[in-house]
């Protein structure tokens, strides 16, 4: 009986090791991917901005301008466009909203962005677009990989719709979550001017037709929880000018936007707050469950060697038989 225990936790034993780094190196790149059907909104404000008016074409001080983020998973887009790559897709309708402190809007920003489920990574398809405009990403966007590495980063960046490295600039906590900072800059370049512009009647068109160009540059930041790749944090140095043309009045420019961009707080802890909670998850395949399956493989190993052990003991000597009792006569 102890012998056939023993073979059992064995056999048991074999599994559990064996079972660790399957799950760990073959089931988690297949089972952790972001849902298609994913939805997430996020509001940033830049305080104290510098906002052009268009009315009389001079920069003003505002109290505030608000950014508005979405992104919407398109569920159909994405089994159609993953049918053809042969991989899963996740596709994100983006719309990037911005309004002045009076509630106007000032500029608001299309995306379509289409991505690897699993590793992130951009999938080139019909329908990829910033503003209208047809793009073909290189790098990243807004999301980092599963285990983020202490390395740079291609960033895609869709005002210039270039691609540059985002910088690893070391690791950090950030509201009692392990986090990497990156970063990245982008020096002044010319742009061109959103579809839908904030006055009535002016169009990208009528302004390019006067001479002026829009320019702009950023110092982009991110702190980025490396297990789930999510950002907990980010903000932006972000600044936009227009330049020459006789829409300045001889003026050789002027800024159109300036400001420090930075997450609404109840946004800060709703983002943390969600990531702690990922985080486990991601950490359950890659690191509780494959220690605990090699843990208990070890256990189930020598409890299997103590029984074998014990079953090859070998016996003591027999007792020595009773003497028979004396017949009794009458």
């Amino acid at each position: 009986m102890s012998r056939r225990a023993s073979l059992i936790l064995l056999a048991l034993a074999v599994f559990f090791t064996a079972l660790s780094p399957l799950l760990r190196w073959y089931a988690f790149p297949r089972l952790a991917k972001i849902p298609a059907n994913q939805y997430q909104d996020m509001v940033l404000e830049a305080r104290g901005a510098t906002l052009l008016d268009y009315g009389t074409m001079k920069a003003r001080k505002v109290s505030k301008v608000t950014i508005v983020q979405t992104l919407k998973g398109n569920v159909a887009a994405a089994e159609r466009i993953g049918k053809t790559a042969g991989r899963d897709v996740v596709v994100w309708d983006g719309l990037s909203y911005v309004q002045g402190p009076d509630g106007k809007m000032v500029s608001e920003i299309p995306e379509r962005y289409i991505f690897d489920a699993h590793s992130q990574e951009p999938v080139h398809a019909t329908g990829e677009a910033v503003d209208g405009d047809p793009v073909k990403r290189d790098g990243i966007e807004f999301k980092w990989p599963f285990l983020t590495e202490k390395r740079d980063y291609e960033y895609f960046d869709a005002q210039t719709r270039t691609t540059s490295p985002i910088h690893y600039k070391g690791t950090t906590t950030f509201r009692g979550v392990r986090v990497y900072y990156f970063e990245q800059t982008i020096p002044w370049t010319r742009v061109g001017f959103p579809k839908v512009m904030p006055v009535k009647g002016i169009t990208p068109e009528s302004v390019a037709g006067t001479g002026t160009t829009r320019w702009y540059t950023t110092v982009r930041r991110f702190w980025v929880e490396p297990v789930t790749g999510a950002p907990v944090y980010g903000e932006e140095i972000h600044k936009e000018e227009l330049r020459g043309g006789t829409l300045l009045g001889g003026r050789a420019k002027v800024t159109a936007f300036a400001g420090h961009v930075k997450m609404r707080e109840d946004y800060i802890r709703h983002t943390v707050a969600l990531v702690k909670s990922n985080r486990t998850l991601v950490l359950l395949m890659t690191s509780y469950l494959p220690r605990g399956f090699l843990v208990l493989g070890a256990l189930l190993l020598s409890l299997s060697l103590w029984l074998e052990a014990r079953a090859r003991r070998p016996a003591g000597p027999a007792p020595e038989p009773a003497e028979a009792p004396e017949p009794v006569s009458a």
